[in-house]
């Protein structure tokens, strides 16, 4: 037997099949709410999961809508407080800056390369201290040594590959050194010009 029901009319089959009358003026309040429509639609949904698994605790003969209302209203709140308590950190940069290393890690990786950096010759340890570590280009690094803009990089590239050899590091290497000068040392790709 079908029979057209409609929010006003009184005579209800089954609470599951009101549900659906209400689901326009529900849709109304949650982008009143949200003030989105995508966020809206998931609510309405999220309200209708809630109160198709809870149907039985639905009084027949009282307001359908009311509860509906008060299950969406209760659920926008609920997902409001628990937003405020967390934060989106989708590609992990929040997480990455609370992370620490411990301390020993970072000194012990710095006192090899100390160790290490001093065995370079006095000339490629220059330039990668202008270059990397300074971030000078190779054209202000060239100017600043006297020599050509080749030259400069020759030996930063030299000094790289020395410094990589005498660490053990090979390409696909994570830096694990806390010092942002040393990694701009050993990292191939100095600031051009």
């Amino acid at each position: 037997m079908n029979v057209a029901l409609s929010e006003d009319d009184p005579a209800r089959l089954d609470p599951r099949d009101e549900i659906a009358i209400h689901l326009k003026s529900m849709r109304a309040f949650a982008l009143s709410l949200t003030r989105d429509v995508s966020r809206a639609d998931d609510l309405v949904q999220d309200t209708v999961v809630k109160a198709w698994t809870n149907i039985d605790k639905f009084q027949p003969g009282t307001n359908m809508r009311a509860w509906l209302f008060t299950i969406l209203r209760n659920t926008f709140y609920s997902e409001r407080r628990k937003a405020k308590r967390e934060v989106a950190d989708i590609d992990g940069v929040l997480t990455d800056q609370i992370a620490e290393k411990p301390a020993h890690d970072g000194r012990l990786a710095m006192a090899d390369f100390r160790k290490v950096f001093e065995q370079l010759p006095d000339e490629q340890r220059e330039a990668l201290m202008l270059v990397g570590a300074q971030g000078f280009s190779y054209i202000d690094a060239a100017q600043m040594c006297g020599v050509a803009v080749g030259t400069i990089k020759s030996r930063v590239n030299r000094g790289r590959k020395t410094l990589a050899e005498l660490l053990k590091l090979n390409d696909d290497d994570a830096l694990e050194l806390t010092d942002q000068a040393t990694i701009g040392v050993i990292a191939s790709n100095p600031r051009s010009g």
